[in-house]
C-alpha cells in the first residue's frame, strides 16, 4: 500500500535547477535508497517528501495518520556536550509539545517507557545515560535513530547516517535499519553517497543526478547502462571479488548548496 508519493517535484535554488520533474512512491515497510553524488539533489528531494521544504513545482500525497520521523544530516557532537543520550531521545517527543509533563504524571511515565523502548530497539541502553559528547560516532546514530523513531513514525527518513563513520559502524547502523523496518513496520529512506555499504540491505534504489532521478531494484540501477543514460556520459558498473558494485567514472554535480548539503 502506498505510505507517500510525490508526483513531477521541482526545486530550484536560485537559478540552479536541482529537481526536475522526479516522482517517486513510497511503499509501507519499504527499504529505500536514495543515492547519487554531493550536490545531485538528495537532500533538497528527501526534505521534500518530509515536508521540511515545498517543492516550486509538484505534490507530495502522504497517507492520512502516517508520521514521518526525519534525522538530518550531522555533523557531530562536540566533546563537552552534556546533554544525555536518554535526553536527547526524548526531545523527539517534547520538542513537538507544548511545555513538558509534570514528573508522575501519566503521560511522563508513558513517555519514559517509550524512550526506554526505542532506546533498547537501537541498542543504546548500555550508555543512553551518558553524555552523548562522550560517545562514538556509532552510539550516537544509535541514539539519534531512537529519537526519529520514538513518535511511531511510519516512515524513517535518514540523512548520510553513515558519514563519517568506519566501515564495521556502517555496516552496523545499515543492518539496525533494516532491523528497525522489519520488528516496526517502518518504511525508510536512507539517503547516502556511497551505496557500497548499504546495497545488501535495499528493497529499490533511487539514484538522482542532473536533476533526475532512475529507481528500481539496486540490480536494475546500479547498471552501467542505466547510470550511463542518466548521467549522459559514460559510467562504469564493476563487479568486486566480494560481490560489492563499485560505481566509477561518475561526474561530481555541481557545488550549489553550501556545506555539501544545507
Amino acid at each position: 500500500m502506498s505510505l507517500l508519493s510525490a508526483h513531477d517535484v521541482e526545486k530550484s535554488y536560485g537559478s540552479h535547477r536541482v529537481l526536475a520533474g522526479v516522482s517517486v512512491t513510497l511503499a509501507s515497510g519499504e527499504r529505500i535508497g536514495l543515492v547519487g553524488n554531493n550536490g545531485s539533489g538528495k537532500t533538497t528531494l528527501a526534505r521534500v517528501i518530509g515536508k521540511v521544504e515545498s517543492p516550486d513545482v509538484g505534490v507530495v500525497m502522504q497517507r492520512r495518520g502516517s508520521r514521518i520521523g526525519y534525522l538530518p544530516q550531522r555533523h557531530g557532537f562536540d566533546s563537552g556536550t552534556p546533554i544525555r543520550g536518554v535526553d536527547l531521545v526524548q526531545l523527539g517527543l517534547d520538542g513537538a509539545r507544548w511545555g513538558i509533563p509534570l514528573p508522575g504524571s501519566p503521560r511522563r511515565k508513558r513517555d519514559a517507557a517509550r524512550v526506554a523502548e526505542v532506546i533498547e530497539l537501537v541498542g543504546a541502553s548500555a550508555y543512553a545515560r551518558r553524555p552523548i559528547g562522550e560517545l562514538s560516532g556509532g552510539e550516537q546514530q544509535r541514539l539519534l535513530i531512537a529519537q526519529a523513531l520514538v513518535r511511531r513514525p511510519k516512515l524513517l527518513l535518514l540523512d548520510e547516517p553513515l558519514d563519517s563513520l568506519d566501515l564495521p559502524n556502517q555496516v552496523a547502523v545499515s543492518a539496525l535499519v533494516r532491523r528497525i523496518c522489519e520488528e516496526e513496520q517502518v518504511a525508510v529512506l536512507l539517503v547516502a553517497h556511497d551505496i557500497n555499504p548499504i546495497i545488501g540491505y535495499l528493497d529499490r534504489v533511487i539514484y538522482l543526478a542532473g536533476g533526475g532521478a532512475i529507481e528500481g531494484p539496486p540490480e536494475e540501477v546500479i547498471t552501467s547502462r542505466t547510470l550511463t543514460r542518466l548521467y549522459g556520459a559514460p559510467i562504469e558498473v564493476l563487479h568486486a571479488s566480494d560481490g560489492r558494485l563499485v560505481v566509477v567514472g561518475q561526474p561530481e554535480a555541481p557545488f550549489v548548496h553550501g556545506d555539501r548539503h544545507a
